[in-house]
């Protein structure tokens, strides 16, 4: 997962992995691989991988997309739609503001095979909602991707990955999975609706990346996770 910073860290990992992600095969329907694999109609591959961006930055298209284009890989990326087209404009944003794509942009994109998922409409904390106000949020983004991509999208993301139970309750009803920002691997016995993400801002050093993906990653991952679990337990998102 790229959660809002800057691809071009992308790029590196990918030049620097030591050709150890190709033993790892691209799943870009998630939902039907998984549930397939949960009804023991079929297998997933040994080493499936999905790749996620949050927010649909420009960037996304101008870097990421040759990139994964180049290599065969897909991705899901997740959009807070009334801000397509825009600068980042909620609490905690970049400053300068990165601007995001465009709809024309997301339709091309589209019709390359990249999938789009929602990310609420104006990128609103979910877990601050409540009532109408959070159904809004979580459904509402689905009626413009699928209007500008002729696709009606299956997956959603929290933003700043916050999502509570009644937050949860709200997203089972209207997605077929969801994910977040809670730093672990994903795996068959995983909820689909509460997937955790390696955010690959933690692997800006890509002899973490080599090692994770050679398997022997997990003494960096768990001190990352110790040390990510005290400083959300004392900020919030928007003040990191």
């Amino acid at each position: 997962s790229l959660a809002g910073k800057p691809v071009r860290i992308f790029g590196r990992q990918r030049a620097g992995d030591g050709g150890c992600v190709r033993d790892y095969v691209f799943v870009q329907d998630v939902v039907r691989a998984n549930l397939a694999a949960h009804r023991g109609e079929r297998k997933l591959p040994a080493k499936p991988v999905i790749i996620t961006f949050d927010d649909g930055f420009c960037d996304f298209a101008d870097t990421a997309f040759p990139i994964l284009q180049k290599h065969g890989f897909g991705a899901i990326v997740y959009l807070p739609t009334d801000c397509v087209g825009g600068p980042e404009n909620w609490r905690g944003a970049n400053d300068p503001a990165r601007p995001l794509m465009s709809w024309a942009a997301v339709r091309d994109l589209a019709a390359e095979g990249i999938e789009f998922g929602g990310h609420s409409l104006t990128h609103a904390d979910l877990m601050a909602l409540s009532g109408q106000a959070l159904e809004d949020q979580v459904a509402r983004c689905a009626d413009a991707i699928a209007e500008h991509t002729g696709k009606s999208p299956a997956h959603f993301a929290p933003p700043y990955g916050r999502a509570d139970a009644g937050t949860l309750a709200v997203v089972r009803k209207h997605w077929r999975t969801s994910c977040g920002t809670r730093y672990a691997r994903a795996g068959k016995a995983s909820d689909l609706h509460d997937l955790p993400r390696l955010e690959m801002f933690y692997y800006t050093d890509v002899k973490w990346w080599r090692a994770h993906l050679a398997g022997f990653g997990w003494p960096y991952m768990t001190a990352r996770r110790t040390l990510r679990a005290v400083r959300e337990a004392v900020s919030k998102p928007w003040e990191r």
